[in-house]
């Protein structure tokens, strides 16, 4: 019993030093400007997709408020706020994540 968990660890050990030097060959900073680029790139599809997420949802926001508003609930106010808080934030947080990754 001994004997097979001395050679489990030792074969564990044997493959995490093989792929650790197969790993570690190659320009580390090449590695990261790459990945560097290949993240930024994804910033402004990722930042209009959110915007037109916001738009969608001051649509059914929109929607909603007015349905509640021709049928005369009083709680018309609050929901409103909350839609418009909503869109509000996507946008702004959008637009600071851009702002601090670009």
């Amino acid at each position: 019993m001994v004997k097979i968990k001395s050679l489990k660890a030792s074969f564990t050990l044997l493959f995490i030093l093989i792929t650790s030097t197969i790993l570690a060959q190659g320009d580390g900073a090449a590695g990261i400007a790459e990945a560097t680029n290949m993240v930024t790139s994804y910033f402004d599809p990722a930042t209009k997709l959110i915007y037109a997420i916001g738009a969608i949802v001051g649509l059914i926001g929109g929607v909603k408020v007015y349905s509640k508003f021709s049928s005369g609930d009083p709680d018309t106010g609050k929901t409103a706020a909350a839609w418009f808080g909503a869109c509000i934030f996507l946008i702004v947080a959008a637009t600071i994540l851009r702002s601090f990754f670009l």
